[in-house]
């Protein structure tokens, strides 16, 4: 995802939800193509080789399993641990969150 603009506005009007070590950031998409982020703040990881090493998991399990999101949105993957996960837990938080943005999604629809 790129753009200042749509960066601030998904952080200004979307929903929150955490999946350890990830704190992940939604806003559904009326159409077009899922957009992603993917963050580890240099607050908590100052070499610049574990921020991207967070980074390349993060992507790399997203990549994995982005097919099982159901609807386009706009997602932001906060890293929030202290400490440098392996990717088995990474992924399971990915796929944790992924299962309950469709969650999400599917309660709202049904409230519509």
């Amino acid at each position: 995802m790129c753009g200042q603009l749509r960066v601030k506005t998904l952080f200004a009007n979307g929903k929150r939800l955490t999946a350890w070590p990830l704190r992940v950031t939604y806003l559904p998409l009326a159409g077009g193509e899922t957009q992603v982020l993917v963050r580890a703040p240099k607050a908590l990881f100052k070499r610049a080789v574990h921020r991207n090493r967070l980074k390349r998991l993060m992507r790399e399990a997203w990549r994995l399993h982005q097919h099982e999101l159901v609807v386009p949105m706009q997602v932001a993957f906060n890293y929030m641990d202290r400490t440098m996960q392996s990717y088995q837990v990474v992924e399971r938080a990915i796929v944790k969150s992924i299962r309950k943005l469709n969650e999400n999604n599917d309660s709202q629809s049904v409230d519509s």
